[in-house]
C-alpha cells in the first residue's frame, strides 16, 4: 500500500530532521548496515546462559539439587550480564510525585 502524498511529505521532513540532528545515525541507518559485530562480553554472556540452562537440566535429569541451584545461579547472573551490556539493567523508578500531593479530591 503506497503512502498518500501527506505521509510522504511527513516522512521526508522526519528524515530532514533526523539528519539535521545526529548525522553519524542517519547515516548509518542510510547505509542499511548493523551497528557492528556482538561484543565478546555478549557473546560470553549468551554462552553461560545456555550452560546455565543445560546445568539446571542435567541438575533435574540427574536429581542432584546442587547441580540445578548452580545452573539457575549460573543463568541468572549471566542474563543480568548481557542485559547490563544491553543497557536494560539500569532502568530508573522514580519516585512518586509528592508535589501533586494532596491537590484534588479528599477522601473522606
Amino acid at each position: 500500500m503506497p503512502l498518500s502524498d501527506e505521509e510522504r511529505r511527513r516522512l521526508e521532513e522526519l528524515e530532514n530532521l533526523l539528519s539535521a540532528q545526529d548525522p553519524s545515525l542517519a547515516r548509518n541507518l542510510k547505509a542499511g548496515k548493523p551497528a557492528g559485530p556482538l561484543p565478546r562480553r555478549m557473546i560470553l554472556a549468551i554462552l553461560a546462559v545456555l550452560a546455565g540452562l543445560v546445568l539446571v537440566v542435567v541438575g533435574v535429569a540427574t536429581q542432584i539439587l546442587l547441580i540445578g541451584i548452580a545452573g539457575f545461579a549460573l543463568e541468572c547472573v549471566a542474563a543480568y550480564w548481557l542485559l547490563d551490556g544491553l543497557g536494560i539493567s539500569s532502568w530508573k523508578v522514580e519516585p512518586p510525585d509528592r508535589s501533586r500531593a494532596g491537590k484534588g479530591k479528599e477522601l473522606r
